[in-house]
């Protein structure tokens, strides 16, 4: 088989809109180089997992590399997904000094090439999250998730996936049922299982996620208590949880605010990310107009994670 490399330059802010247009076009792999992570001071508990070479990074912003099959159909579509990606800049995203090229790959070099970039990644004090493919031994207490996101969205190392983990751990109570509304690779929802819910209802509309977060799920060993289903955002689902988590873009969000109050029982909590920084204060208002009370708002870098409640007496 014969493939094709597009490789974007571009801003971290624009990462997950990317890389979500790139699958949605067919990509069969996706990779980010981004010249932060090279700088990144990194605690000595990582060892010398963090031997990073500088030629693997670019001088400046983020290389995004997506693989897929060379056919007519995608040779066709080239100037659509460019344009496309271009166009990202309407959604207030910037993309700095956006470059976009293709080239022609060798068939074995996009399988792997992209988990060199993928390392062991402290959340918070108390979570790690660890590649499959790495060796890593945890101190005591500390949660480790095992990924292997594959085509899926969720490596723990973008600010929106950050974002949402820690606000898990700060509201996840033992035996809550959760609601992980674009659950991507599932890290998410393993993450709320490992910090004492019960159960969690992983939800995406993609059927490839669907699949990832299944392995991911199972090579955690938390199967039995999370059950991953292909749906559209909330349709259909009656059941009510005490916490719904969505990280997504704020445009996808903003199409689900009722449902969202729909499905928490009352004085529960939703938690929403993969918000860029200038669409926060609109997502906040539409989950005022739905009813919720908006709690608090983080942000990391220029995305946003909004914490909002179902009020006790709805």
């Amino acid at each position: 088989m014969e493939w094709s490399e597009v490789e974007i330059h571009t801003l971290n802010d624009a990462v997950e809109p990317i890389s979500y247009q790139l699958n949605e076009f067919g990509a069969s792999g996706v990779s980010v180089s981004d010249a932060a992570d090279f700088y990144r001071e990194r605690g000595d508990q990582f060892g010398e997992i963090y031997a990073l070479e500088r030629s693997d990074y670019p001088e400046n912003g983020v290389i995004i590399k997506a693989y897929f099959l060379k056919t007519e159909e995608f040779l066709a579509s080239i100037p659509k997904l460019e344009e496309t990606l271009r166009n990202l800049t309407e959604f207030d995203i910037p993309l700095g000094d956006f470059r976009f090229f293709v080239q022609d790959v060798d068939d074995n070099d996009w399988a792997t090439a992209w988990k060199k970039y993928y390392h062991p990644v402290q959340i918070t004090e108390k979570i790690t999250v660890v590649p499959t493919w790495e060796t890593y031994s945890g101190k005591e207490g500390e949660l480790i998730i095992e990924l292997d996101p594959g085509m899926a969205f969720g490596t723990g190392t973008h600010p929106t996936t950050q974002l949402c983990m820690r606000a898990l751990e700060k509201y996840v109570t033992p035996n809550d049922f959760l609601i992980d509304v674009g659950t991507g690779s599932g890290v998410l929802s393993i993450t709320s299982i490992q910090l004492g819910a019960k159960k969690v209802l992983a939800l995406d509309l993609d059927e490839v996620a669907v699949r990832a977060a299944k392995e991911n799920i199972e090579q955690n060993r938390v199967a039995e208590h999370i059950e991953v289903r292909q749906n559209n955002l909330l349709e259909g689902i009656e059941a009510q949880a005490d916490v719904i988590v969505a990280n997504i873009l704020a445009e996808v969000i903003l199409l689900f605010p009722q449902d969202v109050y729909k499905n928490l029982r009352p004085g529960s909590l939703f938690i929403a990310s993969g918000i860029i920084e200038q669409k926060a204060e609109v997502v906040r208002e539409a989950l005022i107009e739905a009813g919720l009370t908006v709690l608090e708002t983080e942000q990391q870098g220029d995305w946003v994670a909004i914490i909002a409640q179902k009020g006790a007496e709805a």
